[in-house]
């Protein structure tokens, strides 16, 4: 009987073509699974889920787990909702992401170990409660005020997703993924989890996250393809004998902006370019740089194939954008925001420029400082600081102020020896009174999570109380 859910008809014709080719390999490039293997799996772990009613909500835990595939292809087949949880987030942030999306399931597993099923006692999502297009999958996103809320998606928009980025990166079944970016979320499971199950893309699958080790099992293994960070792109810059890579061919960076110096000593060394990607949780892929070798800060090349983007305001030099493509959500759950995504339309807070046929990431709606009515860009405060010989990475946050509302701020990162007070007597030589930061906080390294991003509110929360502290002293 045919599968009418389109990610299972897909994955069907996988299985009849490759059914004994190899899936998953190890980091040492043995083969983990077959896609016989993941098939078998699946139909185990659809009788430890067979009681369960559809439409009830499966949060799955279990980092960069082998049986991934089997689980969602399990779910998918009981019409149960998939909600992917990374493995690292506190405990109060599990508990408020099962509550709020009305989890009645948790799957765990430790690295090596089957998966558990685990029942909770929170109340279950009630079969129909969902309406007319019951979501097949959760992406969970902080809402405005730092609280978790949930993306729907049906496996059409997924499969979507997958068609957008394999035609445009141009990723297909001869190629080899390494999957060390976290399954569990959207950059992961776009590139590493819906081409294996709906394209037939093998991948390794690591946990490994040492740039050096990945280095070496990426030689190893003859992977073809890294989605990564800039994080490792970066540390992979930093390490002194490195391993042959003859058959890596594309090296993607998503997750956070990648700067143009990493972008172009990593060209240099590996004599291979970085191909930025941009992209969100609510529409899945929207620009990617093919080209790879426009050396600028922030710059995330076109729109993927079949994505259509529409500046917001053509008055501005950065503008919000519509995205329009068929890979979009259909909403927030549990309160929709029907300005921002439906109707397979989203807008997100970032700001984007023109460059040339391109695009270029220049801030967030939501980054905007407010000094004393002023609004300031961090990105402008970033890029002045940049010119300042010595700095090699500059981060622009917002700290709360009791006379101005916020106050500006920064951490810098320099490969010299630097003080503080000449880098902000080079700011107030430039830039208006109210963009001047009020501190500049000189760090080894850009605190980032685990997706390698960098958090303007989380530093603004480490180093306000610093601030603070200080600016009542000048006052």
């Amino acid at each position: 009987m045919k599968s009418l859910d389109p990610l299972l008809a897909e994955w069907d014709k996988i299985l009849a073509r490759t059914s004994d080719a190899a899936a998953i390999l190890t980091t040492t490039g043995q083969v983990w699974r077959t896609f016989r293997d993941i098939e078998e799996i699946a139909r185990d772990f659809g009788e430890k889920i067979d009681g369960f009613r559809a439409g009830e909500v499966v949060a799955v835990q279990i980092g960069n787990h082998e049986d991934w595939p089997s689980i969602l292809l399990a779910c998918l087949r009981k019409q149960l909702v998939v909600l992917p949880l990374e493995r690292s987030i506190s405990e109060r942030e599990r508990d408020a992401a099962l509550e709020i999306c009305g989890a009645s399931v948790v799957v765990t597993a430790a690295p090596g170990t089957p998966p558990e099923v685990l029942r909770l006692t929170i109340a279950s999502t009630p079969e129909g409660d969902w309406g007319e297009c019951s979501p097949s999958f959760l992406k969970l996103t902080s809402g405005t005020t730092a609280a978790p809320r949930a993306i729907r998606f049906r496996s059409k928009q997924l499969l979507a997703d997958r068609d957008q980025i394999c035609r445009t990166m141009g990723i297909s079944e001869v190629d080899l993924n390494f999957g060390v970016i976290p399954v569990s979320h959207s950059y992961g499971f776009s590139n590493l989890l819906t081409p294996l199950i709906a394209r037939g893309v093998p991948m390794v699958l690591s946990s490994d996250r040492l740039p050096r080790a990945v280095l070496i099992n990426l030689a190893r293994t003859n992977a073809t393809v890294f989605p990564g960070m800039p994080l490792f792109y970066q540390a992979f810059c930093d390490i002194g004998e490195i391993p042959a890579l003859p058959s890596l061919r594309l090296c993607i960076s998503a997750g956070a902006p990648l700067s143009a110096a990493v972008a172009r000593k990593f060209h240099q060394k590996f004599k291979q370019p970085i191909h930025s990607f941009y992209g969100s949780s609510e529409c899945g892929g929207v620009c990617y740089d093919r080209d790879g070798t426009i050396f600028e800060d922030g710059f995330v090349g076109t729109a993927m194939e079949a994505v259509d983007l529409e500046i917001v305001d053509v008055n501005t030099t950065a503008s919000q954008v519509r995205i329009r493509s068929a890979a979009v959500g259909d909403s927030y759950y549990p309160e929709p925001d029907a300005e921002k995504l439906s109707g397979s339309i989203f807008v997100p807070d970032d700001l984007l420029a023109r460059r040339g046929s391109g695009f270029k990431i220049a801030g967030r709606i939501s980054d905007v400082i407010n000094v004393a009515g002023k609004k300031v860009n961090p990105a402008e405060v970033e890029a002045h600081l940049l010119r300042f010989t010595g700095v090699r990475q500059a981060v622009v946050f917002g700290c709360p102020s009791l006379l101005r509302n916020e106050e500006v701020a920064a951490c810098v990162v320099a490969d010299v020896d630097l003080v503080e007070a000449n880098l902000l007597e080079f700011c107030r030589a430039e830039l208006s009174a109210w963009q001047v930061p009020k501190r500049i906080f000189l760090v080894d390294e850009i605190p980032v999570n685990e997706r390698g991003k960098t958090s303007r509110r989380e530093l603004a929360l480490r180093f306000g109380a610093e601030n603070t502290s200080r600016s009542t002293m000048d006052g």
